[in-house]
């Protein structure tokens, strides 16, 4: 759901740099009334996993199309939805700046699309309210079964959320070739199967972490836990190493959920869709233009890849840097602000 600069007019995208800044600044002031030490290992080695499974496209049966995690539902079940929504923020920045996935002066609206509603809509209005509820009876089975509900109803409802407003930046932007009603009935069915395979992923996810260290999930009660806490830090760790250095080389070709909708995919027998021209489309600007200058110059392992060459080591690098990167800047956001840190509360386990 990575959108291209082209897609958005300047304004648009100056506002919704505004909104996801000002969440950005409320989030940090929360933040620096938290007292959990223990969320710091957590923010750079989940906030990694993301960046690593946001590069595994996983095959829309029957569509022609692909998605990927987002990660907002995940991050907030056990970060906290302003810790979640800020190591959005890195992984997006770092995937814009370093990799040129998604446009840098689009990156405040891919922010609001794909953090602001999984961490916050996603956490308080999902969430909190059916891990805080008595569905499913209140012992070990009850909580599982709530993470699984929660994950799905978390991942599927602000996925549609977020496609429905990539739908309504484009059509504020004045892009006449994508009528408003034919381009919801494309993102939002395609976006729904995505965001329920994302809720399976999630739920998988949370439940590890609920068998092996139940009171780092937000709202679930604590119990005691069965692995070390530096023990689920490796073994999280791991997986990112393996899914960013090894799955991400099978990850499906197939076009993702926006660019399936925008160009369809007739080379392998499929729609048209909006048909529009992948070399040529959308609105063009001397802001945009600049952004685009920018991100070449900074992007130094473009689309996943080395420059100017298709060898899979290229995608290797990309995930275990990009892995690094997200969890190093994510630990040095939360020292230089003094996140988790008032209390100096050790480490459990």
């Amino acid at each position: 759901m990575h959108m291209a600069d082209a897609l958005l007019a300047p304004a648009v995208a100056a506002t919704m740099y505004v909104a996801s800044g000002t969440t950005a600044g409320i989030s940090i002031r929360k933040l620096k009334q938290d007292d959990e030490a223990q969320k710091l290992p957590m923010m750079a080695v989940t906030s990694a996993l993301v960046f690593a499974g946001q590069m595994i496209n996983y095959t829309i049966p029957g569509t022609g199309s692909s998605g990927h995690l987002c990660g907002g539902m995940l991050l907030s079940a056990l970060l906290g939805p302003q810790a979640g929504f800020l190591s959005m923020i890195v992984i997006l920045a770092i995937q814009c700046l370093f990799f040129a996935d998604g446009g840098l002066m689009a990156l405040g609206a891919n922010v609001w699309n794909m953090a602001f509603y999984g961490c916050f809509v996603g956490y308080y209005l999902i969430w909190k309210p059916i891990m805080q509820s008595k569905l499913f009876g209140e012992g070990m089975k009850g909580q599982r079964a709530r993470i699984v509900l929660a994950s799905i109803i978390g991942c599927a409802v602000t996925l549609q959320l977020g496609a429905f407003s990539v739908v309504l930046e484009t059509s504020l932007s004045g892009i006449t070739e994508l009528p408003f009603g034919a381009f919801c009935g494309l993102m939002l069915p395609i976006h729904l199967a995505i965001g329920i395979i994302e809720g399976l992923i999630t739920s998988a996810v949370l439940l590890f972490v609920h068998e092996s260290r139940p009171e780092l999930l937000q709202d679930v009660a604590a119990e005691n836990a069965s692995q070390p806490l530096k023990t689920v830090i490796a073994i999280l760790t791991v997986v990112v190493l393996f899914v960013g250095g090894g799955l991400s080389l099978f990850a499906s070709s197939k076009p993702d959920g926006l660019e399936w909708a925008l160009f369809g995919n007739a080379e392998e027998g499929y729609s048209e869709n909006m048909g529009l021209d992948e070399e040529n489309f959308g609105v063009s600007s001397s802001v945009a233009d600049t952004a685009s200058e920018i991100q070449e110059a900074t992007s130094f392992l473009p689309d996943y890849s080395f420059s100017n060459s298709d060898a899979a080591v290229g995608t290797t690098v990309s995930g275990i840097v990009g892995s690094a990167m997200v969890a190093g800047v994510a630990v040095l956001l939360c020292l230089a602000g003094g996140f988790f840190r008032k209390k100096n509360t050790p480490l459990a386990g």
